[in-house]
């Protein structure tokens, strides 16, 4: 099958890009090239953000329940591309069948919120609020926001996370896809705009992070949203808010569960390999670290062991896999650094999944399930991101070590407990540095009416994405006061200092 060529989607149209470089596109059960996509030029960077400030006007001016159609039918066309969009994401990114349909109704359930705009952006009013004047609070688009969008979630992120709200609520979007896995969200957009959109109104683009910066100094973005390493994450905050723009920048983590004695044992395990190893361990909600209370230390491990061994390893479009590859050859020469740093550490490799070889396909970025146990808090493999199929197991006596070494990492997306008992599992909740707290549930990702709210060096910015943040992100408030005068107040000579507010 010959190599795709991609190319950006700029007002309206798929554009012969004028860059001169272009980056390889790897189907990563197999090893293989697929596709190529462009480097964007600073040019069409510009291009693009102009696309969506020309039509930041029209499209704002259109009411509301008027421009949540296109995103009703939007749905719809997701809906019945479902299974052509669940292959295109599993073959760029590794997911198997199972995630990667996951991914795309994620999208389609903030899809489904954002439909909602009419009713979420109503304002709030109070007639009389000093005598004879009424005031009226609208909330109201603030022009063109950027996203900038991580490999991992090429559906949910980019197409849920990032333009349904934004637009819904009148706002224009330049969307910078991931450059490894491209090819979802330029689908997408264009079934985007076989539902009706405007052209311009989403504009999307592969580029690197030298092109990308004019996404953070450009006086007409208003606000940028980025999913990405923290690293990057400090950068687009700094830069975007230097620049005077609104910022969501959501960074690495380390999430980490806590194990108590009383917990069910097989399944707690069921839920730790689900949560551990779903999508390769390839996201920011993985549960990379479980903290075991010492005196089920070894049956859990024991049990863990035996369950993984148990599941299948596989391409991803094969709908019998577990456990699809990583994204890339890079990439998963990253995640065995971290395996042979764990084993420098002296942590105890007791699954090793580094020798992995699915039989026809050899040339597959594959990494089996690879567990350390007894791994202390001065390892850095229990303290970063590995961002890949690693569980670091650390043993500790009880609830109070738990808590106090869950809440010592500097990130802090998610914190999980797994206990059948009420009160510690208050307690949990209460002194838990996660900004999504899990009891017995091991992935605690809320649906799309609450916010994704990370803490910590998880998440720089005020507003988090989704939910009521999500959506006071895309608009800012207007308060309209207002008097009209009767026969009596046309005769005013004098105006008070105060007049209306007091």
């Amino acid at each position: 099958m010959p190599v795709q060529i991609l190319k950006p989607f700029i007002d309206g149209a798929f554009l012969e890009s004028k860059t001169t470089a272009y980056m390889d596109i790897y189907d990563p059960s197999t090893g293989e090239v697929i596709a190529q996509t462009p480097c964007c030029t600073v040019e069409e960077v510009d291009a693009a953000i102009s696309a969506a400030a020309r039509a930041y006007a029209p499209w704002s001016g259109t009411p509301c329940s008027k421009r949540v159609e296109v995103l009703y039918r939007f749905r719809e066309l997701l809906i019945g591309h479902l299974d052509e969009l669940t292959h295109m994401l599993c073959r760029e990114n590794g997911k198997n069948w199972d995630e990667g349909r996951g991914d795309v109704l994620k999208a389609i359930e903030h899809v489904e919120v954002a439909c909602g705009a009419p009713s979420l952006m109503m304002g709030e009013a109070l007639m009389n609020v000093t005598q004879d004047f009424d005031t009226t609070l609208y909330r109201e688009p603030l022009g063109v926001f950027a996203g900038i969008a991580p490999f991992n979630f090429p559906a949910m992120i980019p197409i849920g996370w990032m333009m349904p709200m934004c637009i819904a609520t009148g706002n224009t979007l330049v969307l910078k896809a991931a450059s490894m896995t491209p090819m979802t969200s330029l689908r997408m957009v264009e079934l985007l705009h076989d539902a009706g959109l405007p052209k311009g109104v989403v504009n999307v683009l592969t580029c690197s992070r030298k092109e990308a910066e004019l996404l953070l100094t450009d006086e007409r973005v208003k606000g940028v949203t980025l999913v990405g390493s923290t690293e990057i994450g400090l950068h687009v905050y700094k830069t975007a808010a230097e620049h005077g723009k609104r910022v969501q920048s959501l960074g690495e983590a380390k999430n980490h569960a806590l194990v108590l004695e009383d917990a069910p044992l097989e399944r707690t395990a069921a839920g730790i390999m689900n949560s551990s190893f779903g999508c390769a361990g390839q996201r920011c909600m993985a549960l990379p670290v479980v903290m075991v209370q010492e005196s089920i230390a070894d049956d859990l491990v024991a049990e863990i062991i035996k369950q993984a061994k148990t599941k299948k390893i596989g391409p991803a479009y094969d709908k019998t896999t577990d456990l699809g590859p990583v994204v890339t050859e890079k990439h998963k020469e990253f995640v065995l650094g971290w395996i042979e740093k764990g084993i420098e550490e002296g942590a105890e490799l007791v699954l090793d999944g580094r020798n992995t070889v699915v039989a026809g396909y050899e040339g597959g970025f594959y990494l089996g399930h690879t567990i350390f146990d007894h791994v202390t808090p001065e390892m850095t493999v229990g303290q970063k991101e590995i961002f890949g199929p690693v569980l670091c197991i650390k043993r500790v006596k009880d609830f109070e070590e738990g808590v106090e070494l869950m809440n010592s990492n500097p990130y802090a997306n998610g914190s999980v407990i797994y206990t059948q008992s009420g009160y510690f599992a208050r307690e949990f909740a209460r002194r838990a540095d996660g900004g999504m707290v899990g009891i017995n549930v091991g992935i605690p990702v809320p649906v799309g009416v609450f916010p994704f709210a990370g803490h910590k060096l998880s998440f720089f910015g005020d507003l988090h994405t989704l939910g009521k943040d999500g959506l006071r992100f895309y608009t800012e408030s207007k308060v309209v006061t207002s008097r009209w005068f009767d026969e009596e107040a046309k005769k005013e000579k004098r105006v008070s200092t105060w007049d209306g507010a007091l």
